[in-house]
């Protein structure tokens, strides 16, 4: 299994760096940021983001952090976890990526989804649309997407992107460059995986990554396409404990993205768990750590628990 550390854009570009280049040097295997304008509708939670949920507080870009992280930070992968395709058209997220791949020399992956956070497109002025529509808008910017990657030119007559001939040069130094798309939705969003995508990241602890798992197994059966082709990753924020009554206290306010709370021991069978549900990668954000805490508690997960 592998490990990536995925850094809050919220901190200064200062904590950002110094997360990234600690998880890179302690061997976790990729570095991702989230990719949003503005913090959601009532902050990140418990204990993430701002306190008053204000619509005020920082998010620094996304693409600009990932290009400046690929020069700075070596070996690992890096990528946006995930750019939704409502923000940019996915021609120039095609060559955005295409050239963080050179700027990374081939480390670059790109996560995209079809996006869901409707304050910051409310204050933008960026259509969301119904969710039928946003699947409808997804699966076209996929196609569009890996032809461009892939192709020496693209033609593509759809209802949302129309393009004549298109070229993009210079191709990734990756073939393929990794497309991960971010979702759970059973009827479009894991279809669409199993049409266009190389890795699936999902959040959830194991039973739910299992549940999708079998979903996403009979789409690619639909759509003649080998699942043990796509590389699957959850999402999961963590937190170490020293007892099984304070995990247990802490992890139901934080079930729908904890899955990894808990003592040692409990977090050594929750990697046996998610590895028997065919997760290949855990990535494991710090929107719950502060800088600092967050070196400490990184260190005692590789350590401790995937050291074992």
């Amino acid at each position: 299994m592998h490990f990536s550390f995925w850094a809050t854009s919220g901190n200064s570009w200062d904590d950002i760096l110094a997360g990234c280049h600690h998880a890179e040097t302690t061997g976790w295997d990729g570095v991702w940021v989230p990719d949003h304008f503005m913090p959601p509708p009532g902050g990140y939670g418990e204990g993430l983001g701002s306190s008053d949920g204000s619509e005020l507080g920082p998010v620094h870009e996304a693409w600009v952090l990932l290009g400046a992280l690929a020069a700075v930070v070596p070996r690992v992968r890096v990528g946006a976890m995930v750019s939704g395709i409502t923000y940019r058209h996915p021609a120039v997220l095609a060559n955005m990526v295409a050239t963080l791949d050179h700027v990374s020399g081939g480390r670059a992956v790109l996560g995209i989804g079809a996006g869901w956070q409707e304050n910051e497109h409310q204050r933008y002025g960026l259509a969301l649309g119904s969710p039928a529509e946003r699947s409808d808008r997804f699966e076209e910017a996929c196609e569009v997407i890996v032809g461009l990657l892939t192709d020496r030119r693209t033609t593509f007559a759809g209802r949302y992107y129309q393009l004549d001939g298109a070229p993009m040069e210079p191709k990734p130094l990756q073939d393929p460059l990794p497309v991960v798309i971010g979702g759970a939705g059973e009827q479009r969003t894991l279809r669409t995986v199993a049409r266009w995508a190389n890795e699936s990241n999902v959040w959830g602890g194991p039973d739910v990554q299992r549940e999708k798992g079998e979903v996403l197994a009979r789409h690619c059966d639909d759509v003649g396409r080998d699942v043990g082709e796509i590389r699957r990753t959850a999402a999961a924020m963590l937190t170490i404990t020293d007892d099984e009554a304070t995990a247990d206290r802490i992890s139901a306010p934080m079930a729908h993205r904890g899955a990894l709370v808990g003592t040692i021991d409990q977090l050594r069978r929750r990697l046996d768990e998610f590895a028997d549900a065919g997760i290949d990668e855990l990535v494991v954000p710090d929107f719950n750590l502060a800088p600092g805490e967050r070196e400490v508690m990184l260190d005692r997960f590789m350590e401790e628990v995937v050291g074992r």
